[in-house]
């Protein structure tokens, strides 16, 4: 085989989306599938509506995330200021994804030990400084990596229930600019909080018409991530990251809008 060939077949490898090639490429295995919703549930901390309906895979917390293969340790690590309980006891969640019309529909029940929403250099963008969940989309995803030109969003929620106005943030970027930093419009979101003892809900619903983004619809595809803070009293603190390996998109994993499914049926006895 001549060397342009072999150049070529090569080259062709490296970006078919799938494949396992590092940062230049989307690598993280089967392609999520995000169900649609047929009724719109009630935006109120209780997921109960909609979380069967929906796509999630489980539990997630540090030693999943170890065997993950976007793991990387400097990364997703969990912060221990001494006379804390055990990884899997200091932070650990299950998350939600669904479509429905016009909207996204996000979700997290949570296990975590402190809420932790105070930080000594406080800016509205140093979401990631606090306890929070980002869900970071590509709408569409392509194979181009990119960090937050048009079409990358992260959707950022401070688990703060006084709901600061940087409480629901928005990283995006546009044709003209990059890394845009701003709060979520309030007419295009609708979060609740719920707080308990040994954790907290979060429920989010995204009116993607009136942020300006493309509208989803069945076979749509998506790259997909999720970064969940916990600093626990420190400085930056602990990260998971989830289906990718931060901002550049080629690392989030792909995701396809689907139909409605039906939860899992159990056996009667």
């Amino acid at each position: 085989m001549k060397r342009s060939s072999l150049a070529f077949f090569i080259l062709l490898a490296l970006l078919r989306p799938g494949l396992h090639h590092g940062d230049a490429g989307i690598c993280y295995g089967q392609t999520i599938e995000i169900p649609e919703l047929e009724t719109l549930p009630s935006i109120d901390g209780d997921l109960s509506e909609w979380k069967d309906y929906a796509f999630s895979d489980g539990l997630w917390d540090i030693h999943r995330v170890m065997n993950a293969p976007w793991y990387e340790p400097k990364r997703n690590r969990i912060t221990d200021h001494g006379n804390e309980p055990s990884p899997e006891q200091d932070l650990a969640a299950r998350y939600y994804m669904a479509w429905a019309n016009k909207y996204l529909l996000l979700g997290a029940e949570v296990r975590d030990n402190v809420n932790d929403v105070e930080e000594s250099r406080h800016a509205p963008k140093r979401w990631y400084y606090k306890d929070a969940i980002a869900w970071f989309f590509e709408i569409p995803r392509d194979t181009i990596p990119e960090k937050f030109t048009e079409g990358n969003h992260a959707f950022a929620f401070v688990i703060d229930t006084t709901k600061p106005d940087y409480g629901a943030w928005w990283r995006h970027g546009t044709q003209q600019e990059a890394y845009l930093e701003e709060p979520l419009p309030m007419e295009g979101t609708t979060y609740a909080i719920i707080l308990k003892e040994s954790g907290y809900i979060l429920e989010v619903k995204l009116d993607l018409e009136t942020l300006g983004i493309q509208l989803p619809k069945q076979g749509d595809e998506y790259g997909v991530m999720i970064v969940h803070t916990d600093p626990d009293g420190g400085e930056y603190g602990g990260h998971l990251l989830i289906y990718g390996k931060g901002d550049l998109d080629s690392t989030w994993s792909p995701a396809t809008l689907v139909a409605s499914k039906l939860p899992v049926e159990r056996k009667e006895r």
